[in-house]
């Protein structure tokens, strides 16, 4: 059987394991390490969170939004994206996606602006940047403020410049589907300096206590309503070898990603199936490979036929705006040309660390087959 996803396993995290429980200090030191790495990594203020889930909830609670305000984001993005702020009493105003990247269209943003928008979402599906300077320009325009989703999207670039870094929140995932994972986890980058101080102690059970930690007080004491959302330092000793190695891990990542790519293409030019596409400017991370069929009817045709091969693929997300809970909170904006069309199309197949070229063979001889007598 050939697995959708499996999650990275080096002899190092048994190590690092072993010292966190040797040396339980409390001072999260194996924490401090991953959010150093990545401060470094995106130039700004970084904090280690229990999800992306929470660093969204973070972002919503940051951006100081009221019952009512509107955000702007995709459909085609997962209930988290949504959650964080309908929490917070806002509304989610979905807008549709552009047919090459399924990323939120740039170009609808601004039409679906009202005087009640705060907030727009890009969600950078499978490690591909949405149009970035566009939507900061919008965002300027409008005085919004820009939340990246980029829970696919560590180790993927916008013009040079790391996804989750070019908004004023970036939310990435360290979930055990991720490039890089912790089993559970997440990380939020700020811009703001000062919102950076709030987040802290919204993160710490809406305490001082982080200020404590610092030595800048004695004592520490309740000042927000917060939430436990920092990980556990045990788990970050899962994830901090794998950011030693990000950039093997991208690499190994982008052979499978281009042997796909290069083996299917000819498929693509026959019209049978579509392949990703990667704007100019855009370096992704391979974290996903999809194929779309012609329709709904053909991809699950051929998401049966690999699964009786033994060969884990699988589609992605039911639009929120069709679900109940989207039509019970949001609402969508414009027309649905692409969001539900081309999310029917999709199947993701297995790419993960380490794949062996056995492996990818067989995925790619089971796809062309069933293109050849299946389809």
């Amino acid at each position: 059987m050939i697995p959708l996803h499996r999650a990275i396993y080096e002899k190092k995290e048994q190590e690092y394991l072993l010292s966190a429980l040797e040396n339980n200090t409390g001072q999260a030191s194996f924490c401090a390490l991953c959010r150093s790495w990545l401060k470094d990594y995106g130039n700004m203020e970084t904090m280690m969170t229990t999800s992306c889930s929470t660093a969204l909830d973070l972002a919503a609670a940051l951006i100081s939004g009221k019952p009512g305000d509107e955000v702007i984001m995709p459909s085609f993005t997962f209930a988290s994206t949504a959650n964080a702020f309908v929490r917070q009493g806002m509304v989610p105003v979905f807008v549709d996606i552009r047919p090459d990247t399924m990323n939120l269209d740039e170009k609808k943003i601004e039409a679906a602006v009202t005087g009640k928008t705060i907030a727009v979402v890009p969600m950078h599906y499978a490690g591909v940047a949405c149009e970035m300077d566009t939507i900061l320009e919008v965002a300027k325009k409008h005085h919004l403020a820009v939340v990246e989703d980029a829970a696919q999207a560590l180790g993927a670039f916008y013009k040079e410049k790391p996804l989750g870094t070019i908004g004023d929140f970036g939310c990435i995932s360290f979930h055990e589907t991720k490039n890089f994972s912790m089993g559970e986890g997440g990380a939020l980058f700020i811009k703001d300096t000062e919102l950076y101080e709030k987040a802290e102690i919204l993160a710490e059970c809406g305490t001082s206590r982080s200020r404590m930690k610092k030595g800048l007080t004695d004592r520490y004491t309740w000042m927000e309503a917060g939430a436990s959302c920092l990980p556990s330092e045990l788990a970050c000793t899962f994830l901090y070898p794998q950011l030693l190695q990000a950039g093997e891990i991208t690499k190994n990542r982008r052979i499978t990603w281009e042997f796909y790519a290069d083996s299917l293409r000819e498929w693509e030019e026959k019209e049978y199936i579509r392949l990703p596409k990667i704007p100019k400017g855009c370096m992704h991370n391979s974290h996903i490979f999809y194929v779309r069929t012609n329709d709904r009817e053909s991809r699950d045709s051929l998401l049966s036929f690999l699964r009786e091969k033994g060969i884990m693929a699988a589609f992605h997300y039911i639009p929120l705006h069709s679900s109940p809970a989207g039509m019970k909170y949001g609402r969508f904006h414009g027309k649905d040309e692409y969001t539900t069309k081309e999310s029917e199309c999709l199947l993701r197949l297995p790419l993960y660390y380490g794949m062996q070229e056995k492996e990818k063979a067989l995925v790619v001889e089971a796809v062309e087959h069933w293109l050849k007598k299946g389809r």
